[in-house]
């Protein structure tokens, strides 16, 4: 069986076994398993475990069921902050389907409850993103690994939460500050994506495996660009993307108004009537195609998007390199992985 099928048994078990409790407790909570459900199952790289696992194969750790348990925690984690991304951006969609509080304003309206349907979705998707964050905790925890194993990741686990949760404010903060530097896309990209997607999870895969400080020195010299690289690669597809590919509409970036590296490379590169374009366009939530199609030619025509694309490719050369450095001490079994995981991060070529 292959590892993301072997984390997505772990999920479902793990999943049963809450849905259980939740609708023992009232029969009108199985909508809300439901939900949980559907979302952490419903899509997903399993980019987060996979990182974690092979962190932890890499330092020497055997496979075992307990392991790919355990770093299952991870897309808890993730579904945990997409459902509350979603939220904050407003998104209506998630992977194709309705994002969690447009799922759950749509059943109010279905049933014909009392009060406001978007209310309700907003109650419910912040306490299932809560639900969530909670579970990924309880998981991380219960899977059967040692206590002392687990004890040691919690560092890097704990310290991911409060990262990625700093990072998300950050992006908050720098669109209502409209502040467009590149330093502040750069800090964004690096606590909301770089470290939380996979520095992290390759040290809490370290700390499993009892690994000293050489490979965990080699895993941020590897995690850092290659975190970052995957960011950007999501900033692009979120202005270029195909919503076959991204599952979220065409633009959606640029509605909700997000100071990424791209944008924060063509405000410096722009004209007059270039940063007039940007200010008054990004972050207007009614924009229609012509104006996303307006926007993507000053990202282009200030050659932001060309800036992005070579960012990109230095940065997954720099990860590559210190792949190479890391062989003396990291399972190559683990590094050939890390390569081809590289190239989907960057590439998206999944």
């Amino acid at each position: 069986m292959e590892l993301n099928e072997r984390i997505d048994a772990a999920l479902t078990a793990f999943l049963d076994r809450q849905a259980a409790v939740i609708c023992g407790i009232d029969p009108w909570l199985g909508s809300y398993a439901d939900a949980v459900r559907d979302f952490v199952l419903g899509g997903g790289k399993r980019l987060r475990p996979a990182f974690a696992y092979w962190g932890a194969r890499g330092a020497g750790l055997a496979d075992s069921p307990e392991l790919v348990a355990c770093v299952s925690s991870l897309e808890l984690l993730q579904a945990s902050a997409l459902m509350h991304d979603d939220l904050i951006d407003g998104s209506d969609t998630r992977r194709g389907a309705p994002s969690v509080h447009r799922r759950f304003a749509a059943l109010h309206r279905g049933q014909g409850w009392s009060g406001r349907p978007d209310e309700f979705g907003t109650a419910a998707a912040i306490l299932l993103g809560d639900l969530c964050l909670a579970w990924s905790d309880e998981l991380l925890c219960s899977a059967g690994m040692p206590v002392a194993a687990v004890a040691a990741a919690r560092r890097d686990f704990d310290l991911m939460r409060t990262e990625v949760s700093a990072g998300q404010y950050l992006d908050v903060l720098s669109e209502v500050r409209r502040d467009v530097s590149e330093a502040t896309a750069a800090k964004v990209a690096r606590y909301k994506s770089a470290k939380y997607t996979i520095e992290r999870p390759l040290l809490i895969g370290a700390s499993l495996a009892g690994a000293g400080e050489a490979v965990r020195s080699h895993y941020s010299a590897i995690g850092l660009p290659l975190g970052e690289a995957f960011q950007l690669r999501d900033d692009v597809l979120g202005v270029f993307g195909d919503p076959a590919q991204t599952g979220k509409p065409a633009g959606d970036d640029l509605r909700e108004g997000k100071h990424t590296f791209l944008v924060a490379r063509a405000w410096a590169a722009a004209d007059g009537a270039q940063r007039a374009a940007l200010d008054r366009s990004l972050g207007d939530p009614d924009l229609d195609e012509a104006g996303v199609a307006r926007l993507r030619a000053v990202l282009m025509d200030t050659g932001a998007l060309a800036d992005t694309e070579a960012r990109i490719e230095a940065l997954a050369a720099e990860a590559e390199a210190a792949l190479e450095s890391s062989r003396p001490d990291v399972d190559p079994a683990a590094l050939e992985v890390f390569a081809g995981l590289l190239v989907k991060a960057v590439k998206r070529d999944f």
